[in-house]
């Protein structure tokens, strides 16, 4: 591919439409097929490496412009997989409760405590491990000296009191309009 500029650019305008047709097809427009095909003439004409020996002339355009498409296809994916991403929760606006929520959460969080606080010792070191602590079932046995199986039945039970209570206390307050 030693050959002068002006012979590659014979070599160009004599398989330009050739190389545009090829380039609609695979991009399924004309106006962005014109668009690669004169991109590819740009790195055609100075290419003059060894690399470009291998092919010839010809074959090598058609490589060019096919590369070129992929490349497009490519960054097109990357643009709308870009695009469809949603902002991540800690930049959403985060909505404020009103104060009747802060106190209901509040109020909820309380009762829950004194829930967790009212267990037998060992339920309440159990949940308070796990569910608190992060510790695994099995630290939660080794820590309090009983079986594996001991554990989870203290996790569980601890877990199945307090849901069943708040549940019991949510039923009992007065409906949301003050109405009884």
């Amino acid at each position: 591919m030693n050959e002068r500029p002006d012979l590659r650019f014979g070599l160009y305008t004599t398989h330009r439409p050739v190389l545009i047709d090829y380039a609609s097809r695979l991009l399924g427009t004309r106006d962005g097929a014109e668009d690669i095909v004169q991109e590819a003439f740009l790195r055609f004409l100075p290419a003059t490496t060894s690399n470009d020996r291998a092919l010839p002339p010809r074959s090598y355009l058609f490589r060019i412009v096919r590369n070129l498409v992929i490349d497009r296809h490519r960054r097109r994916k990357l643009e709308a997989r870009q695009s469809e991403q949603e902002a991540p929760d800690w930049a959403a606006p985060q909505a404020i409760p009103t104060p009747e929520e802060s106190i209901l959460f509040c109020e909820s969080m309380r009762r829950a405590m004194d829930m967790i606080a009212s267990l037998p010792e060992k339920q309440r070191i159990a949940l308070e491990m796990v569910r608190f602590g992060g510790y695994s079932v099995e630290d939660v046995a080794a820590h309090l000296g009983v079986s594996l199986r001991t554990a989870y039945r203290l996790v569980e039970d601890a877990m199945i009191a307090v849901t069943t209570r708040l549940r019991q206390d949510t039923d009992d307050l007065p409906p949301a309009g003050g109405k009884t």
